[in-house]
């Protein structure tokens, strides 16, 4: 267990092999001074036991810098930058450096990130899942070499590793429900991918609040496939011009909010008369469009925050599996009441 917790050493393959260190250290290298099957054998057993050299070690031996990498999907956005920033200072009164990877929305960059900080020797990660990503063995590895990592937004492997999560599920019930209790009848929900558990819990809100009110389930209204602004539009677009048009559409991020805000005028619609909008965004785009947006809110530099705090606890060996929960809010603006 103890292994587990920590990356492979130069002394744990000396170890294994019954050699000096500096007979490791050479081998790795490919030192004439060593013997081709003495090197083989380092090298092999290096790669079993998935040593990374450390990037810093001849620079910095006295003291290596304390860095922790964070992987975030879509860094130009407020929310991605807004989570970086809580992360950064947080991490900074601990004495930690922060270094960032945007995967774009792409699980190989993700692979890749994870790898890039693997052997960077960071002490430890943050990560928010890419929209496509389905495949968890690259963070079934970092389990496995003992690296703490957390999750935030976007998670998965929740018996494995911490989160911090919004109350999406909730939120999602009370937008819902105020769309309803102000006149509006057909509500659409536009979404991301559904395998995405953050999807799932604010679909599922959405549902819960029509199923409550005994508002029959229309399944042309829940369109969920890709978290892309083209697509997005288009979705609205086509809901739109549907015979039965939604009377109300309920938005599962910002960038999917302002596609069918884009919609729904590009259509000539009256917003909230013609169809009403609550989107999951941020109060700094919300409140600076005509209409005024009403939203639920992250409280995204509060999510970084947390974040790094189960981060630093795990570093700092504690290995108690925490799932954080940070509390979102409807603001009512201009958008989303008919009445």
């Amino acid at each position: 267990m103890a292994n587990q917790r920590r990356r492979t050493s130069l002394k744990d393959l000396a170890k294994e092999l019954g050699v000096s260190i500096a007979t490791v250290s050479r081998a790795l290298r490919s030192s004439p001074e060593i013997g081709l099957e003495m090197q083989a054998k380092v090298k092999e057993l290096a790669k079993r036991l998935n040593y990374r050299p450390n990037p810093f070690a001849q620079s910095l031996r006295k003291e290596a810098p304390r860095v922790i990498g964070v992987v975030v999907p879509n860094l130009v956005t407020h929310y991605y930058s807004a989570v970086l920033d809580g992360i950064e200072q947080e991490a900074k009164k601990e004495g930690y450096s922060v270094i960032s990877a945007n995967t774009h929305e792409n699980s190989d960059a993700e692979v890749k990130a994870i790898d890039n900080f693997i052997s960077l020797h960071v002490e430890g990660i943050i990560a928010c899942l890419a929209q496509d990503t389905t495949d968890y063995s690259h963070f079934e590895e970092i389990s496995s070499m003992g690296i703490p990592l957390v999750f935030f937004g976007r998670t998965c492997l929740s018996d494995k590793f911490s989160c911090v999560m919004a109350n999406g599920d909730e939120a999602a019930q009370e937008a819902t429900q105020h769309l309803l209790d102000t006149g509006s009848r057909r509500i659409a929900f536009i979404g991301g991918p559904n395998h995405l558990d953050m999807v799932k819990r604010r679909k599922h809100g959405y549902l819960e609040a029509l199923r409550e009110n005994r508002v029959p389930i229309e399944r042309e209204l829940v369109v969920c496939e890709k978290i892309d602004y083209d697509w997005a539009l288009e979705a609205t677009t086509k809901l739109l011009e549907m015979e039965n048009r939604p009377d109300a559409i309920l938005a599962f991020n910002d960038i999917i909010t302002f596609a069918a805000f884009t919609a729904i005028k590009q259509k000539g619609l009256d917003i909230p008369k013609d169809v009403a909008l609550i989107g999951f965004t941020d109060d700094v785009h919300a409140k600076y469009v005509t209409p005024k947006m009403s939203a639920i809110e992250d409280q995204s530099f509060e999510m970084g925050v947390q974040s790094c705090k189960l981060l630093l606890k795990s570093i700092n060996g504690d290995s108690k599996i925490c799932k954080k929960i940070v509390p979102q809010k409807l603001v009512i603006r201009e958008t989303s009441a008919k009445k």
